[in-house]
């Protein structure tokens, strides 16, 4: 059992518009479900009780998990492609060897070759190679998980209201949320990323051209005109990008806005000189000249380029479960005690059928990370936010939105990324720092009072 020196509870300065009230816990859910090993923590549960990281509450997953309302809610989040590096993976097999090592050569088995050597060996133009970028990042987000769990006691079911994952992190917060199991959503990942791949090649041989995405920057005051201006140069909205037929895609629809990240930036994604073009027209339009910076993006995903990936995963979303013991059962567990919030919709997703619908047409439409954030932050005043995966690429899209909540209570203001172990100390002690901490700006605490 791994630990760590408790901060005292008394260190802990709350603001004049926070009070403290007692912590309760709340019955845990399997975190990545059909893993029976992920299911216990005998081992760590005496030593993580003392500690305040687990509770002696009996799992459950047949009611939604709500935030007791003497603690803050939390979500956790995952990161999408482009964080991929070479060696990720290293830090978490020599830190905890016993419980990295067997996920790893789970991870290879998942997806049927030794994707652990490209990432632990390269080269890196290898690993940013769409079919194995994104299920290294998937299965790294995942371990990490994995350990907190085993090494710390860290308990989905009982620490975390929300998951939600940008892109392709979508995937690992379904998994980590119990709606898919942990070897399916690597081998559905692996399949996507492999479709993905193939509709670029084909939009190369078919159209030419060069494809890509491109990231703008731009002050918030101008971002409603800039997104509006795109659109109306393009000639549609996102709602008429829902059609899957393999027709020709016109070539200016070959460009989208693929990502809606933060107040002050989105992603265009397709043909690089159609990006171009639009671009030039737009700051003509505007009058204003946002950032432009080119992504580390072999694909462009999120655009009308990646219609035949849509049809590919929702092809295999309704297929059965190739794990032992759950095969020929549904692939989607549905519901399950932690709400996963939808790129697409930016809200839960309500049932079944519209989980499968919204998770194939994210491969082509936009996703609203933005807003998914606003929502969680201003509706269901979620208060503490950790990013589990390589990078921190998310930590900073989400602390651009509530970097300022808490302020003085903890490093981050409530926002965390573990993305080496030499970071989970500062996540654990901070989650235990503030357990008690309660925001009496939010609706439900005024109506108690």
């Amino acid at each position: 059992m791994r630990s760590f020196a408790t901060a005292a509870r008394g260190s802990v300065r709350p603001s004049s518009t926070l009070k403290l009230a007692s912590s309760t816990a709340r019955a845990p859910i399997p975190p990545i479900a059909g893993d029976s090993n992920s299911r216990c923590h005998h081992d760590h549960r005496t030593s993580c009780s003392k500690r305040g990281y687990v509770s002696s509450s009996s799992p459950s997953s047949s009611q939604p998990a709500t935030a007791a309302a003497t603690r803050p809610k939390t979500a956790i989040f995952f990161p999408g492609q482009g964080v991929q590096k070479v060696g990720m993976l290293t830090p978490w097999l020599e830190a905890f060897p016993a419980t990295a090592s067997p996920i790893v050569e789970e991870i290879d088995d998942c997806v049927g070759y030794r994707l652990s050597a490209i990432i632990r060996d390269g080269p890196g133009s290898l690993l940013t190679a769409t079919p194995h970028a994104q299920p290294a990042i998937m299965a790294t987000s995942l371990l990490i998980l994995r350990v907190l769990e085993r090494e710390f006691g860290f308990r989905v079911g009982e620490r975390v209201d929300f998951t939600l994952g940008h892109s392709l992190g979508e995937f690992a917060a379904l998994a980590a949320g119990g709606y898919l199991d942990f070897g399916d959503s690597l081998r559905l990942v692996r399949r996507r990323a492999e479709a993905m791949a193939a509709a670029t090649r084909d939009a190369r041989d078919r159209f030419g051209g060069d494809y890509g995405m491109v990231a703008l920057v731009t002050e918030p005051e101008y971002l409603q005109a800039l997104i509006g201006a795109i659109y109306e140069f393009l000639g549609y909205t996102s709602e008429g990008l829902k059609s899957e037929s393999a027709e020709d895609v016109p070539p200016i629809e070959q460009v989208l806005i693929a990502n809606i990240n933060s107040k002050n930036q989105i992603v265009l994604s397709g043909d690089l000189g159609r990006i171009k073009t639009l671009m030039a027209h737009v700051r003509q339009f505007l009058g204003h000249d946002p950032r432009a910076v080119r992504l580390n993006s072999d694909s462009p995903f999120h655009s009308p380029i990646m219609r035949p990936a849509v049809a590919v995963v929702r092809r295999l979303l309704a297929g059965t479960s190739e794990t032992p013991g759950r095969e020929g059962e549904d692939v989607v567990t549905f519901p399950t005690a932690i709400p996963c919030v939808s790129n697409i919709s930016a809200r839960p997703f309500a049932t079944k059928a519209e989980l499968k619908d919204l998770l194939a047409r994210q491969c082509l439409e936009t996703v609203r990370w933005w807003d998914s954030i606003r929502y969680l932050d201003q509706e269901e005043k979620v208060r503490r936010w950790i990013g589990i995966g390589p990078g921190k690429v998310g930590r900073n899209l989400v602390g651009k939105e509530v970097g300022m909540r808490g302020k003085g209570l903890v490093k981050g203001a409530g926002v965390w990324a573990i993305t080496d172990p030499s970071e989970i100390e500062e996540a654990l002690r901070g989650l235990e720092e503030t357990e008690s901490v309660v925001d009496e700006d939010d609706d439900e605490y005024e109506r108690e009072d």
